[in-house]
């Protein structure tokens, strides 16, 4: 037997294996590891134009694994991008598209300042509180009044929803005093909110949007199967 076709022994088959955690890290690992050695080939060659070559046959590649957008315009500029970013921008070659640098890449986006309100009654959500504050702008007169009471009805609204009882117009009336800063004064008035019923009813009705009003299709079938209100009989058919 030829010297190259003998069997190797099992503990150099071992010895010589090659795991992935020992390999280089893949910058882009969805490319695959066989297009990031073409990558680093095209990379090590030193003919300018043989390596201009290399890179768009590798631009070709990479195209062809999302058919539908390879023509694309601004998709053939992200190709370029990421083939200098997976070469580690140690490629030069000339691109149709400026070439992305490493700082631009490693650029940090500023850090986004969310808001911080930490409301006395979270409940309520931060809406009611904006209502407020444009309740308490408004001049003394009819539509002020009336936005009160709207504000009211909304406050006691979604104290059921989150606390799921009853609760007087009194809290509610006193919560609402808080939160204006005292500009708001229901606690001696004679106004009535609507009825804790009516306000759960209104609730259930908007959680249950997908409810069917009407006979279902079924019955709908059956209805129409039975227009005559005879039952249909089964009839042996005798001839031969």
């Amino acid at each position: 037997m030829i010297e190259k076709y003998k069997r190797e022994a099992a503990s150099d088959v071992v010895y010589n294996l090659e795991y992935n955690s020992e390999r280089q890290r893949l910058i882009i690992p969805e490319y695959g590891r066989h297009l990031q050695k073409l990558i680093d080939q095209a990379t090590a060659i030193e003919d300018d134009e043989t390596r201009n070559k290399a890179a768009k046959y590798i631009i070709q590649v990479m195209g062809s694994l999302n058919p539908h957008l390879r023509d694309v315009p601004d998709f053939q500029h992200k190709l370029w991008d990421q083939l200098f970013i997976m070469s580690d921008f140690k490629l030069n070659v000339e691109s149709p598209y400026p070439i992305p640098s490493r700082e631009v890449l490693e650029l940090k986006p500023d850090v986004l300042q969310y808001p911080q309100n930490f409301p006395k009654y979270r409940f309520y959500g931060n809406n009611i509180k904006y209502m407020i504050d444009v309740a308490n702008k408004w001049e003394e007169g009819e539509m002020k009044n009336a936005l009160i009471m709207v504000i009211a009805n909304h406050m006691k609204k979604s104290f059921l929803s989150w606390n799921k009882d009853t609760v007087k117009d009194d809290v509610i009336f006193e919560h609402l005093y808080e939160l204006s800063g005292g500009k708001i004064n229901l606690l001696h008035s004679t106004e009535e909110l609507l009825n804790t019923t009516d306000l759960m009813r209104t609730n259930k009705r908007m959680s249950n949007k997908t409810a069917q009003s009407g006979p279902t299709k079924t019955q709908n079938n059956k209805n129409n199967n039975n227009k005559s209100g005879q039952k249909k009989t089964f009839q042996k058919n005798n001839q031969k």
